[in-house]
């Protein structure tokens, strides 16, 4: 490739170096042919050696150097949840596109803060949604779509584990446990099956580990205007997994158990290797035979390819920043509910 091409290409640089930011988002944007990984960032100079020999990229010393350089394009927040805000907002002040990785941020206070730098930078803001891309979720968003399930008006979504993460997933101050983990991508995606209006929000999360702050168990009740209702439900005390999907619709219902193989093809080095496992197919059942719903393949490489896109052509982004709001708005609605053990009233527009 000569080097006219190669600056044609969006030069990206990833912020943190930790386990995701590694093998995920360097090796996403690697496969994605529009875009150039073009440097890491990481305030740990222990791994500076690891990321030119890894990536064979330039290695940053610290975050502002990366935000210093002109010939960076756009950045992807890859750091602890609890930092997202806060490098957003510099990074967009900088002139740089900024890709976070969920949870965008804590509170919605500091999702409107983020989307207000990006107004004023007239640069692009986004979220790495890349649950949106597993075949489950399209599975069911195929279904709902086609009518096969007739109205739907009860959604459960499930994502249950046995144990306390450690490191800074282990601690509540840094936007740790899984109702920021992996709640992020359950309320995203239930936001985006019911998009009506959010009427109210219930949540109860105890904290029961003894050796940590996170939340052993959580659960989301999301009140739609109309009557849908959305539950989500995350544990960290339960060693028998719930259906990752389970949705009541007026013509039959949708089961599906088990979650999307790219997360673990991509840690071995081949995310286009990745196998559904055939138990863990979908399936419905109405008033006749139960049947198989029909796989509709996943794709987390689409995140990566459509930012190239964006950032090249002016296409829509994959995660728009209304959706990304009502996301976080549900979330801080839950957090407030969780502390008072009321329901909070809400309302957050359709996306």
């Amino acid at each position: 490739m000569d080097s006219t091409t190669e600056r044609a290409r969006p030069r990206v640089v990833v912020i943190g170096y930790g386990w995701w930011g590694r093998d995920c988002h360097c090796r996403l944007i690697r496969l994605a042919g529009g875009l150039q990984l073009y440097g890491v960032a990481t305030h740990d100079s222990a791994k500076l050696d690891a990321i030119r020999s890894q990536q064979g990229c330039r290695a940053f010393p610290s975050y502002d150097a990366a935000l210093g350089d002109p010939d960076v394009d756009a950045v992807v927040i890859a750091t602890p949840n609890h930092t997202h805000a806060d490098l957003a907002v510099r990074a967009l002040a900088a002139g740089k596109h900024v890709v976070t990785d969920k949870a965008m941020c804590l509170t919605l206070a500091d999702c409107d803060r983020m989307i207000a730098a990006s107004e004023r930078a007239g640069r692009l803001l986004t979220v790495f949604q890349n649950r949106r891309l597993d075949d489950d979720f399209r599975t069911l968003r195929a279904c709902m779509a086609d009518g096969r399930l007739g109205d739907v008006r009860w959604m459960e979504a499930g994502w249950q584990g046995f144990g306390a993460w450690g490191g800074w997933r282990g601690q509540a101050s840094a936007g740790g446990g899984r109702f920021y983990d992996l709640g992020a991508h359950l309320v995203d995606q239930v936001a985006l099956l019911f998009p009506e209006r959010v009427a109210g929000v219930f949540c109860r999360m105890p904290r029961d580990f003894p050796e940590s702050d996170v939340d052993s168990e959580c659960l989301i009740v999301v009140d739609f205007e109309g009557g849908r209702t959305a539950i989500c439900d995350l544990s960290s005390q339960c060693a028998f997994p719930k259906p990752r999907f389970c949705a009541h619709g007026t013509r039959a219902t949708y089961v599906q158990y088990g979650v999307d193989p790219q997360e673990a093809a991509l840690m071995a080095g081949n995310i286009d290797g990745a196998h559904p496992d055939p138990a863990h197919g979908a399936r419905l059942k109405g008033a006749g035979a139960e049947e198989e719903a029909g796989r509709v393949p996943g794709r987390w490489r689409d995140f990566y390819e459509n930012l190239a896109g964006v950032l090249t052509r002016g296409d829509a982004p994959l995660v728009k920043l209304p959706e990304a709001r009502r996301a976080i708005g549900i979330l801080d609605a839950a957090r407030r509910s969780a502390e008072t053990g009321a329901r909070i009233s809400v309302d957050l527009g359709p996306a």
